[in-house]
């Protein structure tokens, strides 16, 4: 957010506490200074919604016992004050998805944002009208709406939860939803936020109306701001997720610095804490206390925020203009970093994305290794829908408890982009392979559905 003097500057510690996690450490900090009555009238605003029944059993094991993965979700119900944005569209939407990642012994912290867009296959969930979804590829934030089917936001967290689960490997401990109705509250209690958009936004869908350079918005507008996508900048989800961080950076410090006066403040914490729908143990204002506590302690240079590294899917698909997919190894590694606990180094995540291996420059011989007829042709479907070029199927010269991937020279990094796929595989090179494909041998230890 360019000029404007006095104006909230941006900091890392400002991007993990907002959105979500922000709302929290403002509300459980506000909370300290009020009465007892007020105190037990926030907790009950924060309404629970418990997802274990909906998740099922077959989840990503914990690795990293002590931490924490929070999910975040931005949603956006097209029911009551929220019909006017889309009547349209699915009753139950989410145009911010995140995980917070704090780690066991609480000295750094990651939040991952999931473009909306992330073409990601979203597991069978409990739609919560008496159906059950089938498997299926689609954008990621459709898992949300398709939970929530019902009208459920328990529906609604589960099918998300499922679908990061099946698509990054993470176990999912808690999750946070917060609603654009409270946080339109929230602004408003602010007298409104600082932005300073450099072209102007005219936007129907949005209900936007801007000239470009520093203004204060608040109410409709600022929610407009925070959802505006087509006609900003590139017109894609990555650069609305970069406005609403720095919108809600400016936020987060507006209301540490503009909540003394005991109006505003029980305005403000009455929105946030009617916006908030969380899992039971969240569910309340001393865990969330207890989490912005942990938060707070965190030095400024170890808080990292990331998208997952992806890139247009049209690189893959021509006709789908639409969707990114994410980008393989850098995905794998980023969220197998998250799962033992170990902090990402942003710097060189970034620098490995530049160059992006497009899944349809991976060209491979799929090799059932497994005498179970048929299984070649299966997995070299599942690889077709990824994108992948598909040369050719066969069986293996021998049975293998153990999948493999091999390649010849000059094809390290299509084999490193296939391999990254399927948890547990690495690459090795094959001097006697020959030139122009990877080689992927299907062993007795490969599981369909971890196939990403």
């Amino acid at each position: 957010m360019p000029g404007g003097e006095g104006k909230a500057r941006l900091t890392r510690r400002g991007r993990i506490l907002a959105w979500g996690v922000g709302v929290t450490s403002a509300v459980v900090l506000g909370v300290a200074g009020v009465g007892a009555w007020v105190y037990q009238d926030l907790n009950d605003n924060i309404k629970s919604a418990d997802v274990d029944d909906k998740i099922g059993g077959d989840r990503p094991e914990n690795l990293s016992p002590g931490s924490k993965n929070i999910l975040v979700v931005g949603s956006d119900s097209r029911d009551g004050a929220n019909a006017e944005y889309g009547k349209d569209l699915t009753t139950m939407q989410s145009d911010t998805l995140m995980v917070l990642h704090v780690p066991a012994n609480r000295k750094w912290a990651t939040v991952v944002s999931f473009p909306r867009d992330s073409w990601v296959e979203v597991p069978a969930c409990d739609k919560g009208d008496g159906s059950t979804s089938e498997p299926h590829h689609y954008k990621i934030n459709e898992a949300f709406a398709l939970g929530g089917t019902g009208g459920e936001v328990a529906g609604a967290a589960a099918c998300s939860i499922k679908t990061v689960e099946a698509n990054t490997g993470l176990r999912i401990d808690h999750f946070m939803s917060v609603d654009f109705q409270g946080f339109k509250g929230m602004v408003d209690a602010l007298d409104g936020i600082e932005v300073c958009p450099e072209q102007a936004i005219h936007s129907k869908k949005a209900r936007l109306d801007m000239e470009p350079g520093c203004q204060t918005v608040g109410g409709e507008k600022a929610l407009g701001y925070v959802r505006v996508r087509y006609g900003v900048g590139d017109g894609s989800d990555i650069g609305r997720i970069g406005r609403q961080q720095e919108f809600m950076d400016a936020l987060a410090e507006k209301a540490q610095a503009k909540l003394t006066s005991p109006k505003a403040l029980y305005g403000f914490l009455q929105s946030a804490t009617k916006s908030l729908t969380t899992d039971p143990d969240l569910a309340g204002i001393k865990p969330l206390y207890g989490l912005a506590s942990e938060l707070k302690g965190i030095p400024s240079d170890r808080l990292t925020f990331l998208t997952v590294p992806n890139y247009p899917r049209e690189a893959d698909v021509a006709s789908d203009k639409a969707n990114v997919v994410w980008q393989f190894p850098q995905a794998t590694e980023l969220f197998a970093a998250l799962a033992r606990d170990k902090e990402v180094d942003k710097k060189r995540l970034e620098a490995d994305a530049k160059n992006p291996v497009y899944a349809s420059s991976v060209r491979v011989q799929v090799l059932n290794g497994t005498g179970v007829s048929g299984l070649a042709g299966t997995v070299a479907q599942k690889l077709r829908e990824a994108g992948i070029t598909v040369a050719g199927t066969g069986n293996a010269p021998e049975n293998s408890g153990t999948t493999k991937v091999t390649y010849p020279a000059g094809l390290e990094k299509q084999a490193q982009a296939l391999a990254a796929r399927l948890p547990g595989v690495r690459a090795t090179p094959d001097s006697a392979a020959g030139a122009g494909a990877v080689t992927l041998v299907v062993g007795k230890d490969l599981d369909l559905d971890d196939i990403r």
